[in-house]
């Protein structure tokens, strides 16, 4: 686990040139300087230089972050922002009684005990179906559900529908969150612990695919780095010779969550659809504002992030706006509450189970 000052040189590599302004959905809507990677580098050099301090004043810049990695992707010295972000972040939670408390909250026994409350509460209420009568499989898809799929039964029940008759079998194991929450509050040794254990899970395993359905979750286990590739589930579905008729015509629009790198399958699968028209609306890959922590820390931004992303949903004129995130979607139903014409918000894996008939070509 690198510390601050091994990213001191790092650092130094930024130019100032100002190109993360052009990519920072944080920089278009405040104009901060300070919301870029730039004015944040500046700040933190001035710490390894010993001219600043890292205090609460330097946090709250590092905190107006929505870590969708864009200025990462787009800078001309490939200086990795991220990870230097997250060092910092832990540098001063570490130091703070905020940050300490967080850290007692994500630890191994509080975090995973709510988790396994939840989990029980879900399983008294749904269970799965058996397996009994169904296409024999031949593709195992090690899957990582994610904490939001594990309490919550409505991502199980639709991949029940979608999955029934192809040969695609999701094998489960007993995973840890994917770490990205605790990247982002900077509680870097609680990420290396459960980092350590999906990574020892995943080594284990007999598998012909790793996928997750959740776009962070997904981006997180392919940054574990040892030549992990994590696709997402839905990519794998779109190549499956499934069809999904609709009795009733739908117009549809999707929003791409910051961490998912490929959406071809998006189309590929509306293509798959009877009677849904899918229509692309303006800055359809643009952050939602929800960005987990980002909300609580920066609920005016975040809000106006959200409602920015549903008007132009509104423009398309589509029934539903449809991600690939949980996290996403929570970031668009704050950003359509109040706005009676607003789309209704969907998991794309829920919008394709609605279909009232799903068949195996």
């Amino acid at each position: 686990m690198k510390n601050l000052q091994d990213f001191a040189d790092d650092i130094n590599k930024c130019s100032k040139c100002g190109l993360c302004q052009s990519v920072c959905p944080v920089y278009k809507l405040t104009g901060n300087d300070c919301a870029v990677s730039r004015g944040k580098f500046v700040m933190l050099d001035g710490v390894l230089k010993g001219d600043l301090k890292l205090n609460r004043n330097i946090e709250k810049y590092l905190d107006l972050c929505i870590k969708c990695g864009k200025c990462k992707n787009f800078c001309p010295s490939d200086i990795d922002v991220c990870k230097i972000f997250a060092a910092a972040k832990y540098e001063c939670a570490k130091k703070s009684l905020s940050g300490r408390f967080i850290f007692f909250l994500e630890s191994k026994v509080v975090f995973d005990s709510v988790l396994a409350v939840l989990k029980f509460f879900k399983s008294v209420f749904y269970r799965k179906k058996k397996n009994a009568g169904e296409t024999p499989k031949k593709i195992k898809i090690l899957y990582f559900k994610g904490c939001a799929n594990e309490i919550f039964p409505a991502v199980d029940i639709a991949l029940e529908k979608i999955l029934e008759n192809t040969s695609l079998e999701l094998i489960e194991k007993d995973f840890s969150c994917c770490g990205t929450p605790f990247l982002s509050s900077g509680n870097l040794k609680r990420y290396e612990e459960v980092k350590a254990k999906n990574l020892s899970i995943i080594k284990n395993a007999e598998f012909d695919f790793l996928s997750a359905d959740c776009a962070s979750c997904q981006d997180a286990l392919n940054n574990y780095g040892e030549n992990i590739q994590c696709v997402n589930l839905l990519e794998i579905i779109s190549k499956q010779n499934l069809k999904f008729k609709f009795s009733t015509p739908r117009k549809v629009t999707f929003h791409k969550p910051c961490h998912l790198q490929n959406d071809d399958f998006v189309k590929e699968l509306f293509e798959k659809c009877e009677n849904i028209e899918y229509v692309e609306m303006k800055d359809y890959d643009e952050c939602c504002g929800f960005a987990g922590e980002f909300a609580l820390q920066n609920p005016k931004i975040s809000r106006a992030l959200a409602s920015k992303k549903i008007d132009n949903a509104i423009s398309t004129g589509a029934d539903y706006i449809v991600t690939t995130c949980p996290a996403c979607i929570l970031g668009l139903k704050f950003g359509a509450a109040g706005k009676k014409s607003a789309p209704q918000v969907k998991s794309l894996i829920e919008f394709l189970a609605d279909a009232e008939e799903i068949i195996n070509c």
